[in-house]
């Protein structure tokens, strides 16, 4: 058991330059996590959202706020603030979808028996999948291959396929030396 934040974005995240030291504030949202509790959809800043939220998966857990984490750190890498920027909800999961694809938010979808409401038939199209360089220009400067790569395995459909907070640590774009 723990607890999921459930709002992490830039304006909850508080930096001490000083001590190089990271605070995550604003608890409000928070809830335990118990496995197999239906939790509401209905949290989270839209441009952070995970695609659980967008379809309606009441049974999240912790990797929620990884993905948050994910949208974060590629705004950052990638200059693009927020990094999927929709105009609503739904218009949010086609944001993500022209990233990583509709095809494979469908077998996102059919491996826990969902179905995209409705609201996206006239709106959700047939993207492809873009590889992370599309992103990386002459601007992007922070883009090393180690960071593309946590931002790779934090920025997935299915939450069970996302780092968790323990493994993000671990990734090796924290035991490099940028100099």
């Amino acid at each position: 058991m723990g607890i999921m934040h459930r709002d992490v974005k830039p304006q909850n995240v508080m930096i001490d330059p000083t001590e190089r030291k990271l605070r995550l504030i604003d608890w409000g949202l928070a809830e335990f996590y118990h496995p197999g509790v239906d939790y509401n959809v209905r949290v989270a800043s839209r441009y952070h959202k995970g695609p659980e939220l967008l379809v309606n998966l009441n049974q999240y857990d912790y990797s929620l706020d990884l993905w948050s984490v994910g949208c974060m750190l590629a705004a950052i890498v990638f200059k693009k603030e927020p990094f999927f920027k929709g105009s609503s909800n739904p218009d949010q999961l086609v944001k993500i979808a022209t990233v990583l694809g509709t095809k494979e938010l469908l077998g996102y979808l059919g491996k826990y028996g969902l179905h995209l409401p409705s609201e996206y038939d006239n709106i959700m199209r047939d993207f492809t999948k873009k590889a992370w360089t599309h992103f990386i220009t002459s601007e992007t400067k922070l883009a090393v291959p180690e960071v593309v790569d946590l931002i790779d395995n934090l920025l997935r459909y299915d939450h069970q396929e996302r780092l968790t907070a323990k493994e993000a640590m671990d990734h090796k774009f924290f035991k490099a030396n940028y100099e």
